[in-house]
């Protein structure tokens, strides 16, 4: 189950790198990078690792995620800088998306290797002074802390330049407001698949064990 729920991590993690280079506005006064949309389900993941798994495999996941950042990083850059075919047409559009997507990307690798780590280590302490109870403070607490790091590195990373300092400024407040009430909606979905990835390995445990004996 655990390759899975890394599986599903780094995919949404790469996927938000590519489409974050949109802004999408709801209402009139909320800006977001389009990749918020993707990229708080990420937090919720890490924290079901985190709780049924431990630290040790969750900080795993969490390099796996960097490495696959970086192999991001790497292959955007080359294909920007190969020459293109004499009759293809789009490159200067391929050049506008995909440079504005290597910034991104490079801003969502730091982001990424600062708040996530403080997600483990705040969720990991917090499960080590309550144990198993209290799942819904470990899961909120984590990743409102983080998800704020996260935004306010991101979002003056990628869009230093771009745009006015009160807009930056605007941008941080209403994407963490955003992620916080995603946060605080994604708890019952942590509960759920606590309960169904600690079924799954219980039953893996027990067909090990049979299998052991057999």
């Amino acid at each position: 189950m655990l390759q899975y729920l890394t599986g599903i991590f780094v995919g949404l993690l790469l996927l938000s790198n590519v489409i974050a280079v949109k802004l999408i506005a709801i209402g009139d006064w909320v800006v977001l990078p389009a990749a918020v949309i993707i990229y708080v389900f990420t937090y919720p993941i890490l924290d079901v690792i985190t709780e049924t798994y431990g630290k040790k495999y969750a900080r795993r996941t969490v390099f796996a995620g960097l490495i696959a950042q970086v192999f991001a990083l790497g292959f955007i850059w080359i294909a920007i800088r190969f020459p293109a075919a004499s009759f293809y047409e789009n490159q200067q559009a391929f050049e506008l998306i995909f440079a504005g997507s290597f910034r991104v990307t490079l801003a969502s690798l730091i982001a990424y290797a600062v708040s996530e780590n403080i997600d483990v280590i705040i969720f990991d302490r917090l499960k080590k002074r309550h144990g198993t109870k209290k799942l819904w403070l470990r899961n909120n607490a984590s990743t409102m802390v983080s998800q704020f790091a996260d935004t306010a590195i991101f979002i003056l990373i990628a869009f230093t330049g771009t745009m006015p300092i009160q807009a930056l400024l605007a941008m941080i407040v209403s994407q963490y407001i955003f992620k916080f009430i995603v946060a605080i909606l994604d708890t019952p979905i942590v509960y759920g698949l606590v309960y169904v990835v600690r079924n799954i390995r219980k039953k893996e445990d027990e067909r090990d064990i049979a299998m052991y004996n057999a």
